[in-house]
């Protein structure tokens, strides 16, 4: 029983000491200090905080973006949707504390109300929300300097007005803009984080566009209540090109293609050429309103706009050289005819002065006999109308075209075989002239 109780007192006196030599709970001393620096009569939070080292100038807040994802980039709304942890960073001196020898590195608060908040807003916001599952992602760090942290997490739709003259070869330039609403410079000034103040996810993933770089920037603007802090980064979005390629470029030069094979078709096939054309003009009519359905009508235009309109005037034109070529056609045919009428005539007409001329020389009574004109080797007129008839009768310069198109009689037939040619040369030239008009073009907007 005596050691029982010895080893009774001897756990207690461990007991005792281990409690008088353990740290203190540090989570009591963060609420003792909150208490201490915000209580009621020590801070209020209308008030803005001093200037630099105290002094009545304006108080400076340090912003720095972390861009998580970029949802959509509509051009048909000229806006883009972002979402982003939004920080900002000042000194408040009447928040300094004791951090007990660096053992409180900070103090954490999840109600914004408790202290002076910077009055800033995204001036060219559409629509906006913050996140709040499953907790509200936000938090205030206060330092023992002073130094205040707020760090949110909130998704927006900005407006981003575009220039689509070169579009689908173009780069666009979306902006998001910060700003003071009621603290003039003279309060508040907001500056840039010096290191990294943007900072963009890796694999950052768009639809049909590429962040090429971004730059950050002051905006500050003057009104008739004064001059506000404004920052504003710019975002540099370039447009892939080979989804435009193989949606729009590649089918539309397929379709022209197709509208040519009319020429190849016989001149007498006239449901199939018609029925090719019209099938061709419409889809070519479908897809120009496809893609116009996709975009803003703005007045200016566009360099899809170009395409699909040479291309819509390319497959118009391969309709109506089948109207042509029908119509020179049946022209063709008349004249073959009336060449038929009058050949029987002529031959009709031989016939009948052959019958009257052995007539004639049948006639023993007749009291003269009927003989031709003869000239003289030597007659002038003789000599000028044979020299005529030579000039004539030359054979005219040899012309390779002219001998290359003699093949074919008909002008029906030669308009198609001119359309062969014609139209993929002059489509070959158009796709030179526009693809080194507009990328040279691209490029000078790059410069």
């Amino acid at each position: 029983m005596k050691q029982r109780t010895h080893l009774v007192i001897i756990l207690h006196v461990i007991h005792v000491v281990l409690c008088t030599n353990a740290k203190p709970n540090f989570r009591e001393k963060e609420k003792e200090i909150l208490d201490q620096i915000l209580g009621p009569g020590r801070y209020d939070a209308r008030i803005r905080p001093s200037g630099v080292n105290g002094t009545d100038g304006p108080a400076i807040v340090r912003v720095n973006l972390f861009v998580r994802s970029i949802a959509t980039i509509s051009d048909i709304k000229m806006e883009y949707s972002v979402q982003l942890t939004f920080r900002e960073q000042w000194l408040d001196e009447r928040l300094k504390f004791n951090d007990f020898g660096e053992r409180i590195k900070y103090l954490t608060l999840t109600q914004a109300n408790r202290v002076w908040m910077p009055d800033l807003f995204f001036s060219n916001e559409k629509e906006g929300h913050f996140h709040d599952i499953i907790m509200p992602n936000v938090y205030i760090r206060i330092f023992p300097n002073g130094s205040v942290l707020y760090s949110i997490r909130i998704s927006l739709t900005l407006s981003c007005p575009m220039n689509l003259k070169l579009y689908p070869l173009d780069q666009q330039t979306c902006s998001l803009r910060m700003a003071s609403y009621g603290w003039t410079t003279e309060d508040l000034v907001f500056l840039w984080k010096e290191n990294d103040p943007v900072q963009v996810v890796k694999n950052l993933h768009l639809p049909r566009f590429t962040l090429e770089k971004f730059l950050t920037d002051y905006c500050n603007s003057r009104t008739n209540t004064g001059e506000y802090s404004c920052l504003k980064v710019d975002l540099l979005f370039k447009r892939e090109f080979s989804y435009y390629l193989i949606q729009i470029y590649i089918p539309c030069c397929m379709l022209v293609i197709v509208s040519w094979v009319s020429f190849w078709l016989d001149q007498g096939a006239v449901p199939a050429r018609v029925s090719l054309g019209v099938t061709t003009l419409l889809t070519m009519a479908t897809q120009t309103s496809g893609i116009n359905a996709s975009l803003p009508p703005v007045s200016y235009t566009k360099a899809i706009d170009v395409w699909t309109g040479v291309c819509l005037t390319f497959v118009f034109g391969a309709l109506l050289e089948f109207a042509l070529v029908n119509y020179a056609s049946r022209s063709d045919m008349h004249r073959e005819n009336m060449k038929k009428q009058r050949r029987q005539c002529e031959l009709e007409h031989a016939a009948s002065m052959d019958a009257t001329s052995d007539l004639m020389d049948s006639d023993s009574n007749a009291t003269f006999a009927m003989k031709p004109l003869v000239r003289h080797p030597g007659d002038p007129l003789s000599l000028e109308k044979v020299r005529q008839c030579e000039i004539h009768m030359q054979p005219a310069r040899p012309n390779c075209c002219r001998s290359w198109l003699s093949k074919f009689p008909t002008r029906s037939k030669r308009i198609d075989v001119i359309s062969r040619i014609t139209f993929p040369l002059v489509f070959a030239l158009f796709n030179v002239i526009y693809w080194s008009t507009y990328l040279f073009r691209e490029e000078v907007e790059e410069s």
